[in-house]
This record gives C-alpha cells, structure tokens and sequence, in this order.
C-alpha cells in the first residue's frame, strides 16, 4: 500500500494537482476564521447554542462552521448549490435553454456563466436577511456591535465576495485539482469538525449525560457509525450490470470479433447531491423565520407562524418534505447526468444489443425502467441515511401531529426529542465524507492507472478494460 501511494509523488501532473487542491483547501479554512466586521461574538453564539437544532446545524456542517462563527465564508456553497438547481430544472422545462445546454462546451459555459450572476443574486438576498436577524432590537438579541444603517451593507458585501470566492476556489479545484471541488470543500468543513465532534462525546461521557446507561449509548453509537460507513460503501459499489453483446462487424478490411461486456447502473447514480440540493432548499425558512416585519417576526406572526414552526427542523411535516424532497431530486438528477436514448443509438450505431431486447426504442425503454426501480432503491436509501442526524440530535416530533399526536406520547424520548448530538455521528455527514472520499480516490486511481501504475484496490488494472457509459 505504501508503495501505491509513492507513485503518486512519481507522476509530476498528479503530483501538482494533488498540490493544487490541498493549497486551495488551505486557503479556504483560514477564510473560516476571519470574522464577518462588526459581530458580537457572545451574543451569536448564545444565538446559535439556542437555534443549532435540525437545518441551522445541518448547514453549519455543510460550511465548515462558518455559519456558527459568522465568518466571510458563512454562507458557504448553498448559493451556488441553489443556483445549479434553478438551471437544472430550467433546462427540463424551458426549451431554449435546453437546446443551449445541446450546443456543446459552448452552450455549457454559457450556462456555468449565468449560474455565477445567479449566485451572486442569491448571496446578496441571503446576506441581506442574515442582516436583519442579527440586528433584531425587537427582542433585544442585537447580535452586531455598530448601527443597522452601517452593518446591513458590510454584511452584504462582506458575505456576498466570500460565497463568490469560494465558488470561484470551488471551480479551480475541479478544473486544475483532483476530485469535484464542490464537494471537496464540504468535505474539508466537514473533517475538520470532527475533533469538536468527538470532544463533545468524550464530554457526555465524563459528565455521565445519560446517566449508568452512558457507556452503553456510546458502544451503541460507535458501533452505528462503523455500520453505516459499511453500509454506505456497500450500496456506493453496489450497482446492476446488463449484459451487452457486440456482434462481429468490419471495420475497414479488418474484421472485429463480437465480444460481450456489461452496462453497469450503479444503484446510486446521484451519490449525495439530492441530499444537498433537499437541505438546500428547506433551509431557505430558516433564513426567514427571524426578519422582523412591522414588529413581529414570521414566526411569531399570527399567520405565517404555525407554516414556520410546522417547516422547523424534526417536526412531521419537515421530516416528510424532506424525505419527499430527496426522492424527486434522485429521480430528476439521475434524469439529467443518465439519458438512456443516447446509450440505446449509440449502442445500434456500433452493433451493440441487450441479448433478449430489440435495438432502440426497446432498449431505451428496458434500461428506464431497471434505471427507474434502482434509482428508487436508492432513494430510500439515501432517505434512511439522513433520518439518523435528526434522531441523533432533535429527534422527529410526532406528538405534534395534529389530532393524533397523543398516541405517540408513550415513545421513548430518544425517538421524539433526539440524543443532543452532532451532526458528524449522523448518516449524512458521514454519507458526504465517505462518497467523495470514494470519488477522489476513484479519480487518483484512474489517473495511475492510465499511466501503468498500480491502483490502490486489488488488481486495479482491470478497470481499464471496462466500457465507459
């Protein structure tokens, strides 16, 4: 094993990519700790220790703690994140768009362009509402230490240029570096909140939180974390292989064998962006729960305040759209990166055809349904995954559900109001960790292989015989 990563330092390219990203990766944490000007750094942290439940925590993961800390970076990728999502669903149902995306690298860069402005705009009316709920005098919690007239402008600009930036490193990573670098950087935030992570458990157990059954409840949780990395590598390498048959054909004078091979569907094609894009949509509530209007913030308004408290993090009906969320975002981004009518003409165009299934429509057809019931598989796997978080730190509120929340009151409290846990014991940060550390080490493998060297898996060098879809 040593050897295979010593050929990495051989390859001078790999060698400067993997350069590349860490140096990127380092310039994006000491960002963490620069503070947004003119923060009360008690009070907002008194704030965040009273609001860290469901998405405030989730986001905060997913940026590294800036959010906790308010940092230039607080934002973080979710403006960008949600950017890509209004394109992506732009170009399924505006057609204009959708034939500029057909166009090529142009028609690609094209949108990667307006993406970027979408962003900004997204940021600026972010920021601009993170503003206002730091500067809410109404309940006397004013988390700024200069006058709203002069913080509401620092505070855009300030967030604005460092969610800009980040998307900015995010691209460079992705195009000189090694891995997505998008998802390296939530990776990066959220390694680094490990240690805080396992500090908080070694504190539980030295206070004896839960009492004599505190050992055991730690054992429990070790044990789950080491499942679920299992379980999610499992189901990551898990994918369904439909066979392909070539038949003998000519190709100039020279006559070309048929040989057989596979279409491997993997069973969760879209890895953890539906996670991403469903917690990036929910978490837009949170953002707006606190702006004060007229004297009275959204949630304590007579009427939007019972659709605020009912979208709160661990209430039924967040669980349920959440879960929701996650589903259609498996089905519409598989639907984007995987067009089986391509692969059914491209396999006609070479003589290729699925022993049993007609060449083209049926064949379109036949890989649509098997790719319908394994991205529904995975679906739910990746709804399993993410109900652990919020089990393990605010539980799910069934006996909030109107008229029939009382026969849940018999549940045990670790069902209902959760265990006080991080976020970095939970199936979601550990479902990021685990899928981009697989993708990079996929890519640096690769990369070796190509210039015959030795992979890090057993016999490696078998994947460079596989068809590529």
């Amino acid at each position: 094993m040593l050897e295979k990563f010593a050929n990495i330092f051989k390859i001078k390219d790999l060698r400067n990519r993997i350069g590349f990203t860490l140096m990127l990766l380092a310039v994006y944490r000491v960002g963490a700790h620069i503070p947004t000007p003119g923060i009360d750094a008690a009070q907002l942290a008194n704030f965040f220790n009273q609001n860290a439940g469901g998405a405030l925590g989730l986001l905060d993961l997913f940026n590294g703690g800036n959010t906790r800390k308010l940092t230039i970076f607080a934002l973080g990728i979710m403006p960008y994140i949600t950017a890509s999502i209004i394109f992506q669903l732009l170009t399924v149902i505006y057609e204009p768009l959708a034939k500029l995306q057909k166009e090529g690298e142009l028609g690609r860069r094209k949108i990667t362009q307006w993406t970027r402005y979408v962003t900004v705009l997204l940021a600026i009316i972010q920021s601009f509402f993170i503003g206002l709920t730091l500067t809410n005098t109404a309940t006397g919690q004013s988390m700024v230490t200069m006058s709203k007239a002069a913080f509401l402008p620092l505070c855009v600009i300030t967030m604005t240029c460092g969610t800009a930036f980040i998307m900015w490193l995010g691209e460079q990573i992705t195009e000189r570096g090694v891995g997505n670098g998008m998802s390296l950087l939530i990776f990066t935030g959220i390694v680094v909140g490990l240690p805080r992570g396992i500090a908080d458990l070694y504190e539980k157990f030295q206070n004896n939180t839960w009492g004599g059954f505190t050992p055991i409840a730690i054992a429990i949780i070790l044990i789950m974390m080491i499942a679920v990395v299992a379980f999610i590598i499992f189901v990551e390498r898990s994918e369904r292989r439909i066979p392909v048959q070539y038949a003998k054909r000519m190709v100039g004078r020279r006559a070309v064998e048929g040989q057989q091979t596979w279409l491997p569907l993997k069973v969760n094609s879209g890895g953890v962006m539906p996670v991403i894009f469903a917690s990036s949509i929910l978490s837009a509530p949170l953002l707006l729960q606190n702006v004060n209007i007229f004297g009275l913030s959204f949630k304590d308004n007579p009427y939007t305040g019972p659709i605020f408290r009912a979208l709160a993090p661990a209430e039924p009906l967040y669980v349920l759209l959440y879960i929701c969320a996650i589903i259609f975002f498996a089905y519409f981004y598989i639907s984007i990166v995987f067009r089986p009518d391509d692969i059914a003409d491209n396999m006609r165009k070479y003589g290729g055809f699925i022993p049993g299934i007609r060449p083209g429509k049926r064949t379109s057809d036949f890989i649509n349904d098997v790719l319908t019931r394994l991205t529904l598989v995975g679906a739910l796997y990746l709804c399993l995954i993410s109900i652990i978080p919020m089990l393990l730190i605010g539980g799910i509120r069934f006996n909030d559900i109107p008229l029939i929340g009382g026969i849940f009151d018999r549940m045990p409290v670790f069902v209902t109001h959760g265990m006080g846990l991080n976020f970095y014991f939970g199936g979601t940060s550990l479902l990021i960790v685990v899928g981009v550390a697989m993708d990079t080490v996929n890519q640096i493998e690769s990369q070796l292989i190509m210039r015959h060297y030795d992979g890090f898996t057993p016999k490696s060098g078998r994947i460079k015989g596989r068809r590529s879809w």
